[in-house]
């Protein structure tokens, strides 16, 4: 089977792109074993602890991600550029753990993979 990357690019709650691709990934969990998480951009934000959404009248779809493990998605990167130009730090609370990546890094990582999905 293929292994695929999803991207997440987009800041949680503005548009359903992060709830979306949290979708796909549960579903394409039953097809294949090799899946990995990829968060840049504002997409980094997507794991942030702490998140109210329901203040926005927004669904909490966040705590979702805590639940990947248990459909054996264990792979997840964050991109350490995108973090310091949002003022967050690696160490910062997170739903899911991560790890942090270099720019160059994750874009190494990304290419080990077969098929590339983007949110």
């Amino acid at each position: 089977m293929n292994s695929i990357a999803f991207i997440f690019s987009h800041a949680p709650h503005g548009t359903s792109a992060g709830r979306e691709g949290l979708d796909a990934v549960l579903a394409t969990s039953a097809l294949s074993d090799n899946i990995a998480l990829f968060f840049i951009g504002d997409g980094v934000l997507q794991l942030t602890a702490g998140q109210q959404p329901e203040k926005i009248l927004a669904r909490n779809y966040i705590a979702t991600f805590g639940i990947l493990s248990l459909y054996d998605v264990g792979q997840c990167y964050l991109c350490a550029d995108s973090l310091a130009e949002r003022g967050l730090s690696a160490k910062d609370p997170r739903v899911l753990p991560a790890e942090v990546l270099s720019s160059a890094a994750l874009r190494e990582r990304l290419g080990q993979f077969d098929r590339i999905v983007t949110f």
